[in-house]
């Protein structure tokens, strides 16, 4: 059991943290969430023995073991992959290294040898013997291939070294296991298998994520750090997040009576149940929920951007064809080709791709970035697209305020017309004035965001819709393309995403695009087609 007792932390005049009193207990996962800048990082790193608070502390169990998701790439940059794996349960590792050493003495005793037996006896009772497959059986299944296992972590790329990273917070079963981002970089099959792995988990499990369907998936609770205090409620983040919103509600209707109420809590509570009792979401670890209650829903202090999308004016029948469209990289190596589309009113696209790189290149293309190596693209008189790329330093290139920067977009400039836009999107009083060079990531999305709903456009191209965004911006984002009406070629990295806005999936390989209509999760479960997309990329081009 991990506890935090009396925890409070500050700096300067700001409250982080008071009086947090949680107990972390054996076969749960707590989703930790909150707005940005609310702390959730450094919670972690107080729960670790990271950084110490101003009063209290964490507490872990005699004789357990913590396990941190390190966030240091280039600290193991001289030990071979499957080694620093290996190095995540210290205890074994540093018993390896004893008895490595005493075998390795030149004048080996009769002592050396009764010591190194105790030490190997202690090794096997932490199936030491079997730490290299295990390493390696955890590494294969993050998408480390087995031809990595004995390279030095130097010669990994970014990617793979946040994947061996969590193989090694993974390794040895530990007792509690801190995740902070655990599905960064990581893409939709290895964050499934993630997801299974921590559902069948029957340790402490302590996690951020801006991923809602991976909090869903694995979360029995949720810490939510809100107005300084650190809340715990039973249920995922789903329940979180409908319980709270419907809070927010009952709140602002002061002429409901209190046993409607009731009633109308009691009833979300038992549908919810329901439902988590059908899913396979581990939802208290694949079982019903059971401890829920009116008592632990309340209202927060979220705030949720405005991002809503309309249409100046609704498309004719001709929207977008794309004719044998072809593309490689810079070394001429072929990204996608032979991709026939033809977009029909009402379609919202989700675009996937095994080279991460093929997607962003095709959208480039499409809204007309980049040029082709071959095809045709043909837009119909009536379609207006608006783009928000992967990268969009380049918008952000100029010494202008927030007000003049998004003037540029609009053909009103009307200062107090711009202001209310970007009030919208959370930028109130002295904020828009800040230049638009010093923002944040999440600052830069919210303007790219101001700046396509200003276009009104019928059809919308958009490249990784979560990246540096939090969770209340998220779910406004979402919600505001599953209202929208017009056409959307889209990738994101958030499940959810996919799954609720797409109705139709395109696949770009090297042969050829596959193209269906069906949801995210029902073209990922579809054994014809993981088939197809086998032999798609396989098949040289």
């Amino acid at each position: 059991m991990l506890t935090a007792s009396n925890i409070s932390l500050r700096f300067g005049k700001r409250v982080l943290f008071e009086d947090v009193n949680i107990k972390f207990t054996p076969g749960n996962c707590y989703g930790v969430i909150g707005a940005n800048g609310a702390g959730k990082s450094t919670f972690l790193k107080i729960l670790s023995g990271e950084i110490e608070a101003n009063t209290g502390g964490a507490s872990l169990e005699p004789g357990k073991r913590m396990s941190v998701l390190k966030q240091d790439h280039q600290a193991y940059n001289e030990i071979e992959v499957l080694q620093t794996v290996i190095m995540g349960n210290k205890k074994l590792w540093d018993l390896k290294n004893e008895i490595d050493a005493i075998y390795a003495k030149p004048d080996f005793t009769d002592e050396d040898g009764l010591k190194a037996a105790d030490l190997s006896a202690e090794f096997e009772d932490l199936d030491g013997w079997n730490a290299e497959s295990e390493a390696a059986e955890i590494l294969s299944n993050l998408g480390v291939t087995e031809d990595y296992h004995y390279q030095t972590m130097a010669n990994l790329n970014g990617n793979q070294k946040v994947r061996v990273l969590l193989a090694q917070a993974l390794f040895g079963n530990p007792d509690v296991l801190l995740l902070d981002e655990p599905t960064n970089e990581l893409d939709v099959e290895t964050i499934g298998w993630l997801e299974n792995f921590l559902a069948d988990f029957r340790n402490t499990v302590i996690v951020v994520s801006h991923d809602r369907h991976f909090l869903d998936a694995v979360c029995t609770h949720v810490v939510d750090i809100d107005f300084s205090k650190v809340n715990l409620y039973t249920g995922n983040y789903s329940f979180w997040y409908q319980a709270s919103t419907l809070a927010a509600r009952q709140r602002a209707d002061r002429n409901k009576k209190a046993e409607e109420k009731k009633k109308e809590l009691q009833d979300f509570i038992a549908r919810f149940s329901a439902n988590a009792a059908k899913s396979r979401q581990a939802t208290a670890r694949k079982k019903m929920i059971d401890k829920l209650n009116i008592e632990e829903i309340k209202p927060s202090s979220r705030r949720y951007p405005a991002i809503m999308f309309k249409s100046e004016r609704e498309a004719g029948k001709q929207v977008l064809t794309l004719t044998n469209l072809s593309a490689s990289n810079d070394e001429g190596k072929t990204l996608f080709a032979n991709v026939d589309l033809d977009v029909q009113r009402g379609d919202k696209i989700i675009v996937l791709s095994k080279n991460r790189l093929a997607v962003s290149r095709f959208f480039d293309i499409v809204a007309g970035e980049r040029e082709a190596d071959g095809g045709e693209i043909k837009w119909g008189v009536t379609v207006t697209n608006a783009y928000l790329p992967l990268d969009n330093t380049g918008y952000f290139d100029k010494d202008l305020n927030l007000v003049d920067w998004l003037s540029q977009y609009s053909d009103n400039t009307e200062s107090e017309f711009i202001r209310g836009f970007l009030g919208k999107m959370l930028f109130s009083g002295e904020e828009v004035m800040k230049m638009c060079r010093v923002l944040s990531g999440g600052e830069k999305m919210r303007c790219m965001l101001s700046r396509m709903m200003l276009q009104q456009p019928n059809f919308l191209i958009i490249d990784e819709p979560t990246q540096h965004l939090d969770l209340e911006s998220i779910q406004a984002f979402n919600n505001g393309l599953i209202d929208y009406n017009g056409m959307l070629l889209m990738h994101s990295g958030d499940h959810q995403f996919m799954q609720t806005v797409g109705n139709r999936i395109i696949e770009l390989t090297p042969n050829g695009v596959i193209d269906r209509m069906m949801s995210f999760d029902d073209y990922l479960k579809n054994d014809e087609i993981q088939q197809l997309r086998e032999k798609m990329y396989s098949v040289h081009a």
